[in-house]
C-alpha cells in the first residue's frame, strides 16, 4: 500500500533522507520512529508528493509518486505536522473546500462531510472557526480532511504531538478505529505511541533506516526481554540468595523504590524459579513481573549507533 524505493533528499551537502526503502503492508499500521531530526518528516513529504526526490521514489496503492502523482495522491489522505488549515474558515467551510479540491460530487461529498463530523465529533464546533477551536479540536479537524474522501491509506506526521492525555486518548481511539479498514504510517518520536497504535515498526536515524519489526521483536533485543523484576519491601531478599540460582546471570536493585530485577542466563526462563525461591523462603512479595523488554533501551541503542540494521 505504501512502497518507498531509495528515496532520498538531500539539502546541499546535508542529506535528510537516504535511500529509504521500506513497505506498509494492506491493514497494517506502521510506525515510523525516530529521534527528532531524523528526517521522518521529509520522508512523508515526499511520499505524499509535496517534496521531490533527490533520488529514488515512491509508490502508493502501487501508483508512482513521481510518475503518476494524482493518482497516487487521490489513494492517500495525509495529515502534515501541525494540522495546517485555514484558521478563517469554520469547520463546516473548510470540509466543504477539501470536497471541491477533492472533486468529489456534491451530492457524495457532503454525505462524506456528515459521516466525518459524525465520526470525529465535531458536530458541536461546525459553524466555528478553526483558529477558535483547541489544539485537539484542530487535530480533528485535520483528521477530518485527511479521511474525507474515504482514502484506502492513510499519513499521520506526528498525530498527538502537543496534546494532553485526554486529547492523546481520543485521537488515538480514533486512529485505532479507522486503522481497521486502512493502511496506516504514522510518523512519531513517542515510544508510547508505537505500544499503543502500531503493529510494526521502521526506526530511523540521520536519515537511515535502523530496524524494521514488530514491537514484540524489537522489544526482545532488549536486555531486560525476559527478565523479572519484584518488589519486597522490608522482606530481606538478598542479592546472594538469589544468585544462587543457575539460571540467573544479573540482578539489580533501583536505589530509588529497592525494586529488584533479576536477568536471565541466555535461553532460560526464571519466572518459575524465582517464585519458588521466594515461597521457600517464605518472603511476602508485593508485585512481581516478567518483564517484555524495554523499547526505550533498544532505540536508544538503535538511535546512537550501538546496534546494527535489523
Amino acid at each position: 500500500m505504501i512502497e518507498t524505493d531509495h528515496l532520498t533528499r538531500c539539502y546541499g551537502h546535508l542529506t535528510a533522507v537516504d535511500a529509504l526503502s521500506i513497505r506498509a503492508e494492506p491493514g497494517q499500521v506502521l510506525g515510523l520512529l525516530g529521534p527528532n531530526g531524523a528526517g521522518k518528516s521529509t520522508a512523508m513529504r515526499m511520499i505524499a508528493g509535496f517534496l521531490a526526490p533527490t533520488s529514488g521514489t515512491a509508490r502508493v496503492c502501487g501508483y508512482d509518486i513521481r510518475r503518476e502523482p494524482l493518482q497516487a495522491k487521490r489513494a492517500l489522505g495525509y495529515l502534515p505536522e501541525g494540522a495546517p488549515s485555514y484558521g478563517e474558515l469554520t469547520v463546516r467551510e473548510f470540509l466543504q473546500f477539501i470536497v471541491r479540491m477533492r472533486r468529489l460530487k456534491p451530492d457524495v461529498g457532503y454525505r462524506r462531510v456528515d459521516e466525518v463530523v459524525h465520526l470525529l465529533q465535531l458536530d458541536d464546533v461546525l459553524e466555528q472557526c478553526i483558529d477558535t477551536l483547541s489544539k485537539g479540536l484542530r487535530r480533528r479537524v485535520g483528521l477530518a480532511q485527511a479521511i474525507l474522501h474515504d482514502p484506502p491509506v492513510l499519513m499521520l506526521d506526528e498525530p498527538t504531538d502537543g496534546l494532553d492525555p485526554n486529547q492523546k486518548h481520543a485521537v488515538r481511539q480514533l486512529i485505532d478505529t479507522m486503522a481497521r479498514e486502512r493502511t496506516i504510517l504514522i510518523s512519531t518520536h513517542l515510544l508510547e505511541e508505537v505500544h499503543a497504535l502500531c503493529n510494526r515498526v521502521v526506526i530511523i536515524a540521520h536519515g537511515s533506516l535502523m530496524a524494521d519489526a514488530t514491537p514484540a521483536e524489537l522489544e526482545a533485543r532488549s536486555r531486560y526481554h525476559g527478565a523479572v523484576s519484584f518488589s519486597a519491601p522490608g522482606s530481606g531478599v538478598s542479592q546472594e540468595m538469589l544468585g544462587r540460582l543457575p539460571q540467573v546471570a544479573a540482578i539489580e536493585v533501583d536505589p530509588l523504590d529497592g525494586r529488584i530485577t533479576v536477568f536471565p542466563k541466555p535461553g532460560m526462563r526464571i519466572l518459575e524459579p524465582v517464585q519458588m525461591l521466594l515461597r521457600e523462603q517464605g518472603l511476602e512479595v508485593s508485585e512481581i513481573q516478567l518483564e517484555r523488554g524495554r523499547l526505550d533501551e533498544v532505540f536508544r541503542q538503535i538511535t546512537t549507533g550501538t546496534a546494527g540494521v535489523a
